[in-house]
């Protein structure tokens, strides 16, 4: 499995993060190009969930049905005034839509979606 921290996210989720916390990364349906990328705090793990990074004092949490869609995965941090925030990219990525919130991924079927949804 091959994903990235990028210093900004590392520095930002290292400060923010407590010991016993980590962060979840979640795919679901959604956004013009199909699949959108999301993420949450949490302290405790639900079934089928699994550590699939571990960098530093970072841990992130997956649910198994997610992993597929993770190879490939960069998550990088902005503090823009608008839309900062964790951003997610994904190498794999056959297509995003224009606004960069969704993404389809080569060797998936293409789900169609409609932006911001």
């Amino acid at each position: 499995m091959n994903i990235t921290i990028k210093e900004k996210a590392q520095e930002m989720l290292e400060a923010k993060l407590k010991p016993e916390e980590f962060l979840r990364v979640s795919i679901t349906e959604g956004g013009c190009a199909g699949l959108t990328y999301g993420a949450e705090i949490d302290r405790v793990m639900k079934d089928g969930e699994k550590v699939i990074l571990e960098s530093g004092n970072i841990r992130v949490v997956a649910g198994v049905e997610n992993v597929q869609y993770l190879n490939g995965l960069t998550i990088d941090y902005s503090d823009d005034l608008i839309a900062g925030g964790l951003r997610f990219t994904n190498s794999n990525a056959r297509s995003t839509c224009g606004c960069g919130a969704s993404f389809n991924l080569a060797g998936f079927p293409v789900i169609e979606g409609k932006c911001g949804s």
